[in-house]
């Protein structure tokens, strides 16, 4: 039941999975903050974001997507009917991250309630940012993000250039609410052991992420190279540019592989280190997102270091340290820099730790999104 002092009952639906991409958790904390009732009826798809893209690498895989979906469907559809009979009417429901295949599902079954689609990038955008560009891939790419653009009364976006990216018909329905951070991050830096008196440890830094020409994974490798054991280096995940990096790691001291880590152990593993990396790619995708792992190194208390992007820039102001994108032998000087000045680095990570506070913890990401259901009601 609603409480009555609640702005209102949200209800989270889809077949997103919080533990892949967090997102979706810091939107509903962030409701909960403003005091919003939040419920949720999820069926997870239970497909890694890696076998997502392989659909995308080949299409003889689609199969694989059509029964993954039709599987979580199946659930959902029942739960949701069964809502609306037994269920309040909330005043709006979202539509989690990657819900471009259920957000038409999703508003004929809960009709007439307005839905917000977090629709963060497109599907087009993310198949090219991976390699692929093939005409009719991109089409049918393009025609998926259409469609689930139309479904949506409320469509959310991480960034200006975002916003700007969608066609020009749905841009007035966007709204720019950025990724943030959940709680798990913020007691993971506030739980960060300082180094004792003296300590004259090694610079210790920190990559994770999916091996994506976004990410720019080679050239941080190229950069450790570069370093040649001046740090430690914890790289963790895989991907697409795997094989390029793991080659160009061998034999560089004091690096550490990983390929992945679960999501309820990252937080307190990106706390134990200095400095946390962020994107250093130089396509288009590239330079439109501020990704998670900012917000969430800033977060845990490290030092961010990351490419110098105009929605980065402005969103993240003066609270990291900027890299030329694509460029290993600037994100080198920076991280040898930090190195040199131990004295420098705890008064960054506080201030960086302090800023992300004020403005990625949940309940001020999820503001612009509040404003507008305030609107809807």
């Amino acid at each position: 039941m609603t409480d009555p002092a609640s702005p209102g009952l949200i209800l989270a639906t889809g077949t997103y999975d919080v533990r892949s991409h967090p997102r979706v958790g810091v939107l509903l904390d962030g409701l909960r903050e403003h005091g919003w009732t939040v419920e949720e009826i999820v069926e997870p798809l239970r497909l890694s974001t890696a076998q997502r893209v392989e659909v995308l690498r080949r299409p003889s895989r689609l199969p694989r997507l059509a029964i993954a979906v039709l599987r979580s469907w199946c659930r959902l559809v029942p739960r949701l009917l069964r809502r609306r009979r037994q269920g309040p009417a909330p005043a709006a429901v979202l539509v989690g991250y990657l819900g471009h295949f259920d957000v038409s599902l999703v508003r004929r079954l809960t009709r007439p309630a307005p839905v917000v689609l977090d629709f963060l990038i497109s599907g087009a955008a993310t198949a090219t940012d991976r390699g692929e560009t093939g005409g009719l891939k991109q089409l049918v790419l393009r025609a998926l993000d259409g469609f689930a653009l139309r479904a949506a009364n409320v469509v959310l976006v991480d960034t200006d250039e975002h916003a700007e990216a969608l066609p020009t018909r749905y841009r007035d329905r966007a709204v720019v609410v950025p990724v943030g951070a959940d709680d798990r991050w913020f007691a993971a830096g506030d739980a960060r052991r300082p180094r004792a008196v003296g300590d004259t440890g090694r610079l210790s830094v920190v990559f994770f992420g999916l091996f994506t020409p976004l990410q720019g994974t080679p050239v941080i490798a190229r950069a450790l190279r570069e370093l040649d054991g001046l740090v430690e280096a914890t790289i963790i995940g895989t991907g697409q540019d795997e094989t390029v990096v793991d080659g160009l790691l061998v034999g560089v001291p004091g690096v550490t592989r990983i390929p992945w880590v679960e999501a309820e152990a990252l937080p307190e593993l990106v706390a134990r280190h200095d400095v946390c990396l962020g994107i250093f790619g130089t396509g288009e995708k590239a330079r439109r997102v501020v990704p998670n792992k900012v917000y969430q190194g800033m977060a845990a208390g490290c030092v961010v270091v990351t490419s110098d992007t105009p929605p980065q820039r402005r969103v993240l102001q003066d609270a990291v340290e900027y890299v030329a994108p694509g460029d290993p032998g600037s994100l080198a000087a920076v991280i040898r820099e930090l190195a040199g000045d131990p004295q420098r680095r705890p008064r960054m990570a506080e201030a960086s730790s302090a800023f992300a506070r004020e403005r990625f913890a949940p309940a001020p990401v999820v503001s612009p999104l509040v404003d507008v259901l305030g609107r809807l009601r």
